[in-house]
């Protein structure tokens, strides 16, 4: 006890010394070179721990997020970096108005690409930035990048391998499916295999975002604002559009042999991965994005997807083709952010993108299609390859639930809801469509 209190007066006397002679080093150099206490002040700065915030509206990989955040943190310890989710209740586009609206933006906003120009007068510009140089298309706004293309996602009918081998009786081969009959006939080869050929997800954001708006994509000039824009103007006639009129085609063929049509508002998004993971169902609608859920049951299973066919003419280059796009966008907040902050933000990105952890993370943690063309790692599962492979044979449709407004999710996946029950017919949900784009300002 006593030699550990000598050793403390003795600790005490030598910093006690210390902090006398910085002080009169400091005071006499500070006369001489006051340029060497500004770099000291700044070097304290560099040094100051600095939190950001990330707004995740991937619900599917928000473990996934947390994860790369931690690492991002122990590589980068001057920054916490804290992952907030988006409820399932809202759109991305709704969470981060209520986070301005409450005063507490997100540093980081990950949001639908159809979103970042609601945002544009908030957003940094990032036109600079080093990967921009790095990306495999540009992705502006009025001749800025303002947002930072987070995934390359594609989607189409997922189908099990395993299931549909067994079905045809040899090796599936989703090229054989050129049109609406040829689909019909394979739910039926399924069927007959003694398996259940399809299982359709309820959710508001697959019908609207994603299946309705193939109808949007799949137009004769394939230009889907010129499309959008003469649905605002009141132009076109759905109910006589080809686009329309196949699609749904395709949608009664797979409400016919659907297996959850006694209750289908109550089939969610776990169950179908499940389903088809399992080989209770031999297909499902969705995207890439689901092998996360698919491995949680069949880790070692293999998959790919079917496009959607929207006519009986094998020709149709639309009917061999599967929607992709850089669909999640992530903006940097500059409206109340610090200068310090948004450096952080940026030194994120930049991780993402020329980090091997980060990097990693994107393609085989996230699995996703990275948007820049210095990542060489080649994806690890199923789904990521099959639209790489349809990406790079140059079929592919435009990703058109990035050119919709935000509310277009809710309100017409909520009228596709109805045609998947039988609540409302083709016309009625026509002219739902044509109400919405009516008001859309």
């Amino acid at each position: 006890m006593k030699k550990s209190g000598l050793a403390s007066l003795l600790i005490l006397f030598l910093a006690f010394s210390m902090v006398l002679t910085a002080c009169g080093g400091g005071k006499s150099g500070g006369g001489s070179n006051p340029a060497g206490s500004e770099t000291a002040t700044n070097g304290a700065d560099s040094a100051k721990q600095v939190k950001i915030t990330f707004l995740n509206s991937k619900a599917e990989i928000q473990k996934q997020m947390e994860e790369a955040a931690k690492a991002f943190t122990e590589a980068n310890p001057n920054i916490s970096l804290e992952v907030i989710t988006t409820p399932e209740s809202q759109s991305p586009v709704e969470r981060a108005s209520s986070l301005y609206a409450a005063g507490t933006p997100a540093t980081l906003a990950m949001l639908d690409a159809g979103d970042i120009v609601k945002f544009q007068d908030k957003a940094a510009d990032l036109s600079g930035e080093k990967w921009v140089s790095d990306l495999a298309q540009p992705n502006e706004i009025d001749g800025k990048t303002l947002a930072f293309p987070f995934a390359v996602e594609g989607y189409g009918l997922i189908y099990n391998q395993a299931v549909l081998d067994k079905a045809v009786g040899g090796t599936f081969d989703p090229a054989s499916i050129q049109s609406v009959s040829d689909l019909e006939q394979l739910f039926g080869k399924i069927e007959a295999s003694g398996t259940a050929p399809l299982i359709i997800g309820s959710m508001d954001w697959s019908l609207g975002n994603h299946y309705l708006a193939i109808a949007y994509a799949t137009q004769p000039d394939g230009d889907v604002n010129k499309f959008l824009d003469s649905l605002k103007a009141g132009n076109e006639n759905l109910a006589e559009n080809a686009s329309f009129t196949g699609l749904l085609d395709t949608f009664d063929v797979m409400k016919k042999y659907n297996k959850g049509k006694n209750d289908p508002l109550a089939v969610v998004l776990e169950q179908t991965a499940a389903a088809v993971a399992k080989g209770e169902a031999g297909i499902t609608f969705n995207g890439n994005w689901l092998i996360t859920e698919i491995q949680k049951s069949n880790p070692d299973g293999q998959f790919g997807f079917i496009p959607v066919p929207v006519s009986d003419n094998s020709g149709d280059k639309a009917n061999s083709s599967i929607a992709i796009g850089a669909t999640k966008q992530v903006i940097i907040d500059k409206a109340q952010s610090t200068e310090e902050q948004q450096a952080a933000a940026k030194q994120f990105l930049d991780w993402l993108v020329y980090d091997p952890v980060g990097q990693d993370f994107l393609v085989n943690k996230a699995n996703v299609v990275p948007a820049f063309k210095n990542i060489d790692l080649e994806p690890d599962n199923s789904l990521a390859k099959a639209i790489k492979a349809y990406n790079n044979a140059g079929k592919s449709i435009p990703f058109a639930g990035n050119y919709v407004p935000g509310d277009h999710w809710k309100v017409l996946g909520a009228s596709m809801q109805k045609y998947l029950v039988d609540k409302v017919d083709r016309a009625g949900l026509a002219a739902e469509i044509h109400d919405y784009w009516k008001n859309v300002k």
